[in-house]
């Protein structure tokens, strides 16, 4: 990594967290313009492997404009909440470094979308085409999150602005809810919803088992 670093660190993407905030904020005013017109703007950028392979390369890369959440107040603080996390951690790490977290997280995302599409199409033959934004950042904000608490377990916050709790807590709360997700998909028989949620977090899983 530090050779690579000295290679390619000037290419690196210094504030990425306020440019993936500043996506989010295209997506919402897509969105918008989408229920202006009545149409679903957004519905043209996730990211569909079978759509991309027919011409619409683009959805490669505006997936990332998606929002996670809907707009509102809560979901300001969120986007506060992780901005200083992953501006704390690119000052920690360095800015290459994070650079390398986040876009692990985004091409193990795209990856994991064209093998659920390989493996759908092989097991259901046919065309199979994903409706929904069924891969999104969402788990890579959680990354995000979790890498700041491995990083400092100790760090106290103050949860819904009144409550002190310390990082690892959460942490381990958040991983409450992944097992939940993932085993209410499983229970389900839906084990199409656990693909986008372990090829989200594959960046966290090399961090912690690197570190």
């Amino acid at each position: 990594m530090s050779k690579f670093e000295k290679k390619f660190g000037k290419y690196a993407i210094h504030n990425l967290t306020m440019v993936l905030i500043m996506c989010y904020v295209a997506g919402y005013v897509i969105e918008l313009m989408g229920k202006a017109a009545g149409n679903n703007l957004l519905g043209f950028l996730t990211l569909d492997p079978y759509r991309i392979l027919h011409g619409q390369v683009w959805r490669l890369v505006t997936w990332i404009l998606i929002p996670p959440e809907s707009p509102g107040i809560f979901t300001i603080i969120m986007l506060f909440f992780y901005y200083s996390l992953g501006n704390s951690l690119e000052q920690t790490w360095g800015a290459f470094r994070y650079n390398v977290y986040i876009f692990m997280g985004m091409i193990s995302t795209v990856l994991g979308a064209f093998l659920l599409y390989v493996i759908l199409h092989m097991v259901y033959g046919g065309n199979v085409v994903f409706g929904s934004a069924l891969f999104s950042t969402y788990y890579i904000n959680m990354s995000i999150f979790l890498a700041f608490a491995l990083s400092y377990p100790n760090m106290q916050v103050m949860l819904y602005f009144f409550i002190p709790i310390k990082m690892k807590w959460m942490a381990f709360i958040y991983g409450l809810f992944i097992a939940w997700d993932i085993v209410s998909y499983l229970r389900a028989g839906l084990w199409v919803g656990v693909v986008p949620i372990v090829a989200s977090l594959l960046n966290f899983v090399i961090f912690y088992f690197s570190t």
